[in-house]
Order: structure tokens, then sequence, then C-alpha cells
């Protein structure tokens, strides 16, 4: 996956305003060698510590919108941070991480740098952090409403019953009823059945973009 290193200087371009100096700080004291990816799908931050032979390592997608790329940032310092307070002998999302985490996220809700429908579902995950970036449905969906628009793309619960959607890959897929939290949906091709999250992104069937 093709990677940038950016600046430090060049990271305002990225994150909401008025926060770059806070990130900036954290990323000078740790000598945290950051990349900026292209769009990734499955991940949308990614941390590896620092060794004998390499400093801190995080990647963040750069497809991400301001807000989305700052809490991404957050779950990944709060990996390193974990780190340098207990090595590897915690586990990667244990109450250690998500203390940290949350310590991080409250510093820049107390800023206010979010708006008030992403401040309110930040506080709300504040109360058990998701494993996952951006995890928790009703936060994806508030952060959604600050990405660029895209105008043939829908989100899984947004497509009507029984209809065909595609994949970023190509694979068409129809969707099925709901099976507790996700959709049950035909991959036209195979006939497998897979099972879909509401708020993963899709396109519709017809799209050719």
């Amino acid at each position: 996956m093709p990677k940038k290193e950016v600046p430090v200087d060049h990271l305002q371009e990225y994150l909401p305003s008025g926060t770059s100096a806070a990130v900036t700080s954290y990323l000078r004291q740790y000598k945290v060698h950051l990349t900026i990816t292209q769009h990734r799908k499955s991940i949308l931050g990614d941390y590896r510590h620092r060794t004998h032979h390499r400093n801190h390592r995080i990647s963040v997608n750069g497809s991400l919108n301001s807000f989305s790329f700052l809490i991404t940032l957050l779950h990944e310092l709060a990996h390193l941070l974990t780190f340098e307070q207990h090595s590897n002998n915690v586990q990667a999302h244990g109450k250690e991480w998500k203390t940290i985490y949350g310590e991080l996220l409250k510093q820049f809700l107390e800023q206010r740098v979010f708006p008030a429908d992403i401040e309110k579902e930040l506080r709300q995950s504040l109360k058990n952090p998701a494993a996952s970036s951006c995890a928790e449905d009703d936060l994806l969906r508030v952060l959604r409403k600050y990405d660029a628009k895209k105008s043939d793309h829908r989100l899984v619960e947004e497509i009507p019953l029984h209809s065909l959607f595609r994949t970023d890959d190509g694979r068409v897929f129809q969707k099925g009823d709901k099976l507790r939290k996700r959709f049950k949906c035909v991959e036209v091709k195979t006939k497998k059945i897979y099972l879909f999250s509401p708020v993963y992104e899709v396109r519709l069937a017809g799209s050719s973009e």
C-alpha cells in the first residue's frame, strides 16, 4: 500500500483546526515515524512499537475526514503510550489501553474541537472504548456526515432489502435480513453467505465509478 511520510509541521492539513500542536508534541516527544497511507477499507490506522533499530511507527489513512483522522491517530498513540508504560505485558486493547485512550480523548474533548454530534458519541464511547478506531456504529454514522460526499455510496443499512450492491473489490451481493447486529447477504456469483455490518460502506450495484 503506497505510503508517504508526513513532516509533523504539515500535519495540520489532516487534523481539525487547533489540534496539531498537541498532537505534534506527542509525535516529537516519542520520535514517532508517521506515515499517511492511501485508502484502506479494513484498517484505519496501525501502530508498531519501537525496537533497537526502529522508532515507534504509526500509519493513518489519509482519506479520512479530519475528525476521523484525529480519533484514529489518538487510538494509535494510546497503543504507543501503553507500550511505553507496560511494554508487551498487557493486552492490546485491555484496561490499560482503554484508560490511556480515554485520557487522550478527554484532553481533546475539553478543547471542544469536535462538532456537538461527534462529541456526544465520543463521550458515550468513553464508558467502554472500542478495540477498533471509530468502531461504534453510532459514532461511524455521525463521522460519515463529515466525509466528502459520494453520490453512489451507501451504508448497507441504507440499501433496500433484496437490492444488489457491490464492494470495492467488484463483488456483487444481494442484501438479506438482519440477524441481530449484521445483515445476511448473498454473493451473487458464488451464492455464499456473508454477514455485513450495517455501517459498512458499499456502492450501488449499477454504479461504474
